[in-house]
């Protein structure tokens, strides 16, 4: 297919060009000889009357014009992938889609492993696929290489929609033979003691670190660093150490580890997860069945928290 004498077909390529920089590693995705993914380059060369990518010692660069097209190179594939080649097929019982998510070990943990058993007694034959959080995720939501993201607020993408889920506060958890604290906990004492905590891609991005800069001028004293929620509570048995960690997450192991959950010594902002995928999608009929159902199912069990938490946890109350 032409259009103003362009090959679309060329347009994948220049995706893939552009994204690589690279001819093995684009010749690799494109299921193409190095020496042909090297002649469509030259073809789109030709035909924008630009070099697009250019060597620069043992790595090739992008032009000023090619990083222009990035953009608009990535949308219009995306429209032609969701409103032209996807078929507009709604049938959740018998649909063998197969969905990206980028979402947390601490949600798989309190609420996805939930909703995906939920979402199976429907779609038996729907897949799903957990990518965890990283530098790159907002990008791949851009590009169209996820379907959803359930992220913190602050991670919302400006021009894709997004839908509040749910709400969560943070608590701080030590082992149950933790002879540095009692029953609550000092700011003093908390600044003192050693932490674990999470550090998420290459930046080691630290859930509450800014926060606390921020609020109060120091950062905790971090003596051990996980990339993962679920290890915190595991990390402080044994130890005089801390975690300040999600609600949900911390009364989960404390069913199974020796843990005792404390309210924080100062109010942490409570930290609202919010779903986003690409606009593009935002009409497709089961990506907007699959989108209602995890709302509805995370508000259910939004429902049996509160009461679990009114009923059996008093010092979650006192978290608030």
């Amino acid at each position: 297919m032409r259009f103003n004498h362009l090959d679309l077909n060329l347009l994948v390529a220049l995706d893939v060009l552009l994204e690589e920089q690279n001819i093995t590693r684009a010749a690799e995705r494109l299921h193409m000889t190095q020496s042909a993914t090297s002649g469509v380059l030259g073809r789109l060369r030709t035909y924008f009357e630009d070099e697009l990518l250019v060597q620069v010692g043992r790595k090739m660069q992008p032009t000023p014009f090619a990083l222009e097209l990035v953009h608009p190179v990535r949308e219009v594939l995306l429209t032609i992938k969701s409103s032209i080649t996807a078929k507009p097929v709604f049938a959740p019982t018998t649909s063998k889609r197969h969905f990206r998510l980028v979402t947390s070990d601490y949600l798989i943990s309190v609420l996805f492993a939930q909703v995906i058993q939920k979402i199976h007694q429907e779609a038996p034959n729907i897949t799903f696929e957990m990518l965890g959080p990283g530098d790159n995720s907002g990008e791949l939501l851009i590009r169209g290489e996820v379907d959803l993201m359930i992220v913190p607020e602050r991670y919302i993408i400006e021009g894709h929609p997004s839908k509040l889920l749910f709400e969560e506060e943070h608590v701080c958890v030590v082992w149950q033979g933790n002879t540095l604290v009692g029953d609550s906990l000092t700011l003093e004492q908390y600044m003192d003691m050693g932490h674990v905590s999470v550090g998420f891609g290459r930046s080691r991005h630290m859930s509450i670190e800014e926060w606390f800069m921020n609020q109060y001028g120091f950062n905790r004293r971090l003596e051990v660093i996980t990339n993962d929620f679920n290890t915190l509570p595991q990390l402080v048995v044994g130890t005089q150490r801390i975690a300040t960690m999600h609600q949900r997450l911390a009364r989960l192991y404390a069913e199974y580890l020796p843990l005792r959950i404390l309210p924080p010594p100062v109010r942490i902002p409570v930290m609202r997860e919010f779903m986003l995928w690409h606009r593009s999608v935002d009409g497709d009929p089961m990506h907007r069945w699959l989108r209602e159902r995890i709302s509805e199912f995370i508000q259910h069990l939004e429902q049996d928290h509160i009461a679990a938490r009114d009923t059996s946890h008093p010092e979650s109350r006192l978290a608030k």
